[in-house]
């Protein structure tokens, strides 16, 4: 097998990317014409581990800078890698309740939309993880 065409998978940073869900909706954010990464880009939200947190601790502290919340409820379902101007590993999770009021301090805006509504997403890796997501909540139903 020819590996040069593959990336160095081991350079990849950790992120955290937070699948908001209620009432068969879900959260997407429009990130900021002034991000690097993605600028204007209907996205799940999400952001980056730092160095000696686990991916969990990234999820609570993330959710608190982006959003405002702290989850109450929350669980893993998968992780895709995301090329941008780096390699991401972003690890999802499906997050059913939270406390306090959502706010938008990030993204240049928010939006609840249908779960059913893939076409809503920019990138083709959350349109995978919402696929994934549907499927492990169809599951446990």
């Amino acid at each position: 097998m020819n590996t040069a065409l593959l990336p160095d998978l081991s350079a990849a940073c950790d992120c955290v990317a937070f699948l908001l869900v209620r009432d068969g909706q879900m959260l997407l954010e429009k990130r900021s014409m002034q991000k690097t990464s993605g600028p204007g880009l209907h996205t799940i939200p999400g952001g980056h581990v730092d160095p000696g947190e686990s991916n969990e601790q990234a999820l609570l502290r993330e959710m608190q800078e982006e959003l405002g919340i702290q989850p109450l409820g929350w669980q893993y379902f998968c992780t895709l890698y995301y090329q941008t101007e780096e390699l991401q590993r972003n690890h999802y999770y499906l997050v059913d309740s939270w406390q306090g009021d959502i706010q938008c301090y990030e993204a240049e805006s928010l939006h609840w939309v249908s779960l059913n509504d893939t076409d809503r997403l920019d990138v083709q890796e959350d349109r995978m993880a919402l696929q994934a997501c549907r499927q492990l909540m169809a599951t446990v139903r």
